[in-house]
């Protein structure tokens, strides 16, 4: 069998390109495989995520290398990391059946699953695997587009590139949304707070060529007495306080693009003035006697659910039907954790510099966290941190909601704790999370983690009992 080695392409504008993939293809036809995700390096959180399919794969090999390479032969893939703690032969994942065991090979530093060292562990969907300073992610039953490659590797740009995920379904959206990018149809973008819509229409713009700008507009946030004014432009000595002609946001986004965020929160009478605009193609100032023709592509997204407020009366029907040109749905955060990485990797791009890292710690509080306010809420979050070490990230630096509270149970617990967790409170779970790290990190050891924590040893084992943390969390490794 060919091997199939991981490399880095650059990222261009074409439908295929959004993942650089490498040659070998998979039959589409074929059936849900599990996934296993590289997510970050975290002494290189730049050089971004990697996925690897699990199709007629019996063993996957964990170990280092010079540089990150993965290559399939005879039913086993090897993903080799350049990691320096890291052994030349780490772990394995090995199938029993339809599922697939994580195994210490003798590492020297040992193998963690959810926060705990563990010498084998039989893999859940979501389970976070960490080799050394490397995190990898275990899918199982995922779908893939048409044409994906079974080992494909996302690069990293100075400027995010929002259409790139290794979430499937969403992967299928960007690729029918990437095919249409250069027609005039008016995309509507949905999602909740923070998941990305405004970057993704930034996106679509980038790849549509046209010439004019990217304008946009928050609906929600102009005064309802000036929207019009705001959208349309005005004339001077229309309305008081009119001293200058001014153009108007519609008339600025001519030749380009005219983003129309949180469109839900539009009032009435402006969506009536908003649709004649998409209608005729025109745009009247106030105060002005004449229409000005307009050529524009239209964008809209928003966060609540326009067909249950056109059966309110509450938006027009006729508008909804100008906007949906195309719908594009952004899930969650917390739905699409196989591409933490990837916008982890961009943000610091953005925000951080060549030499930022992050530590496995700080790393671990982000994985387990839930993300209510989503890809925004880890920007800010990133760019807390950054405020304070720019050169590493580490747990003090990040907001005291991702070090406290709103954890996701799921990430790091056996599911027989399930029905327990869910009475505790943010801090116990705080609390769980703080000594699952401390007693991997000191490999069992409790008198030095009732040091770290000026604490008597009674009350470190007090804990460990209240909080159901098993012996296998707590043995040496």
């Amino acid at each position: 069998m060919a091997l199939c080695p991981v490399h880095y392409a650059r990222v261009s504008d074409s439908v295929d390109s959004t993942l650089s993939q490498s040659e070998e293809r998979h039959d589409p036809k074929a059936p849900a495989a599990d996934e296993l995700i590289l997510l970050l390096e975290c002494d290189q959180p730049r050089r971004g995520s990697s996925r690897h399919v699990l199709v007629e794969v019996n063993e996957v090999l964990i170990g280092r290398g010079e540089e990150r390479h993965a290559e399939r032969r005879n039913g086993r893939l090897s993903i080799r990391v350049a990691d320096p703690r890291i052994s030349r032969v780490h772990a394995t994942l090995k199938r029993d059946g339809d599922a697939f065991i994580v195994v210490d090979a003798g590492s020297k530093n040992g193998l963690v699953v959810n926060g705990r060292g563990v010498a084998r562990h039989l893999l859940r969907d979501g389970d976070i695997i960490e080799c050394g300073r490397t995190f990898f992610l275990f899918r199982m039953g995922q779908r893939r587009p048409v044409g994906d490659a079974l080992d494909a590797t996302a690069e990293v740009t100075p400027t995010p590139n929002m259409l790139r995920t290794f979430h499937g379904p969403l992967a299928a959206q960007f690729r029918t949304l990437a095919s249409v990018a250069r027609s005039p149809l008016p995309v509507l973008i949905l999602g909740a707070t923070g998941t990305g819509k405004e970057g993704t229409a930034r996106a679509l713009h980038h790849l549509s060529g046209r010439n004019g700008g990217f304008v946009g507009i928050n609906c929600g946030a102009m005064p309802e007495s000036l929207v019009e004014a705001e959208l349309f432009g005005s004339r001077r000595g229309a309305f008081t306080g009119a001293k200058d002609n001014r153009p108007g946001l519609i008339r600025s986004s001519n030749g380009g693009t005219l983003f129309l965020d949180e469109v839900g929160d539009l009032a009435l009478q402006s969506q009536a003035a908003l649709l004649r605009v998409l209608q005729e193609r025109e745009v009247m100032a106030v105060g002005a006697t004449r229409a000005e023709a307009v050529d524009l592509r239209v964008m809209a997204a928003t966060h609540r659910d326009l067909e249950a407020l056109a059966c309110e009366a509450r938006f027009r029907n006729d508008l909804l039907a100008r906007l949906s040109g195309f719908i594009i749905r952004l899930p969650a955060l917390r739905e699409r954790m196989e591409d933490f990485g990837l916008l982890t990797a961009g943000l610091l791009a953005q925000h951080g510099t060549a030499e930022t890292t992050i530590s496995p710690e700080a790393m671990r509080l982000l994985l387990r966290y839930d993300w209510p306010l989503n890809i925004r809420e880890l920007e800010h979050g990133l760019r807390a941190a950054l405020a304070l070490s720019p050169a590493r990230i580490e747990p003090v630096g990040l907001p005291g909601s991702l070090r406290e509270g709103d954890l996701n149970p799921r990430r790091f617990v056996s599911p027989e704790q399930a029905e327990t967790i869910q009475t505790w409170t943010p801090e116990q779970l705080a609390r769980r999370q703080q000594l699952c790290t401390l007693l991997s990190a000191h490999r069992g050891n409790i008198s030095a983690v009732a040091r770290e924590l000026d604490k008597e040893r009674i009350q470190i084992r007090r804990w460990i009992k209240q909080l159901a943390i098993s012996s296998d969390e707590i043995e040496s490794r």
